[in-house]
């Protein structure tokens, strides 16, 4: 019930600042091109919030059967998704907060505007979970479907870093971005996969000093897989809709951006497709590990 509740607190808070906003009270600068949000926005994010409001009154006050309850389930899931999507943005301000030097203009205000349109999600999501619990079963060894995915987002990985050759170096994003996240990219699009469904990234292996042997932290490599592949799925999942309804429209994709149109259509599957694998691995990997660490976390085992 506390997570239902938490939910619902920050769902209402959330609505009632947007329906400030959309009375006039919109502060002019919440993001460098357009709207703050993607999908869901001016009243249609405080619908948004409406529908996640009204979700989970229903699911505080009613116990109805399983069918019911599992569709009930269903569409606090289906919203936290749509507030997930609608902040996708958010990664950009999360890349230029991190990088000062990356070349992305970064407003404050919304991007904590987007931090809490995502945060609803997120609490929406962990609201329906504790409602109608998923039992994931622990895996005794990484599957092929774990190791395809991770390898799929590797691919993706360097799809788009073929896509940036292509042009040139100096005429895409990444032109602007400096050494830290030119190696955060390369960390995210090649170890952190890999790690995911490698035993490395489960015990550290011989040649790490007073390491060797004992157990990966699980948050270390489980929360940035999720992360980053959240953030590719949502932003760029946004961004390959709105090409497309660009182009069903007889319109160039983001104005080809100074850059030949075939590139968006590479890079930005690319990136899907990373997203997509870093995902299926990052499930992989939770399952996994949930029984590995289920005894004691950091003994040192066997490193054979």
């Amino acid at each position: 019930m506390r997570k239902l509740s938490a939910a619902l607190t920050s769902v209402l808070l959330y609505g009632g600042i947007r329906v400030y906003w959309q009375l006039g009270h919109m502060p002019q600068r919440l993001s460098p091109i357009g709207p703050d949000l993607v999908v869901f926005t001016g009243w249609g994010t405080v619908a948004l919030c409406g529908a996640a409001a009204g979700t989970l009154v229903a699911m505080m006050t009613v116990r109805p059967a399983a069918p019911a309850r599992t569709a009930l389930a269903a569409v606090a899931w289906a919203v936290g998704g749509a507030f997930v999507v609608s902040g996708a943005l958010l990664l950009l301000d999360v890349v230029g907060t991190v990088v000062p030097g990356s070349g992305i203009p970064v407003h404050p205000l919304g991007a904590a505007g987007k931090a809490a349109c995502v945060g609803c999600g997120l609490l929406v999501w962990r609201a329906a979970r504790a409602y109608r619990p998923v039992e994931l079963k622990g895996l005794g060894h990484t599957p092929l479907w774990a190791y395809a995915g991770a390898y799929a987002a590797v691919g993706g990985f360097l799809t788009r870093v073929a896509a940036q050759a292509a042009v040139g170096f100096g005429n895409t994003p990444l032109a602007s971005g400096t050494a830290v996240f030119e190696a955060g990219f390369l960390l995210a699009g090649t170890v952190l996969p890999l790690a995911l469904v490698h035993r490395w990234g489960r015990v550290w292996p011989r040649w790490v000093p007073g390491l060797a042997g004992r157990s990966v932290p699980r948050r270390l490599v489980l929360w940035p897989g999720v992360a980053v592949s959240g953030g590719l799925l949502a932003y760029f999942g946004v961004g390959l809709g709105q090409m497309v309804a660009e182009r069903l429209s007889g319109r160039v994709p983001f104005g080809a951006g100074g850059l030949p149109e075939a590139f968006y259509w590479v890079a930005v599957p690319a990136y899907l497709v990373w997203g997509a694998g870093l995902a299926v691995a990052a499930l992989a990997y939770a399952r996994r590990t949930r029984d590995f660490y289920g005894s004691t976390p950091s003994r040192p085992v066997s490193v054979s």
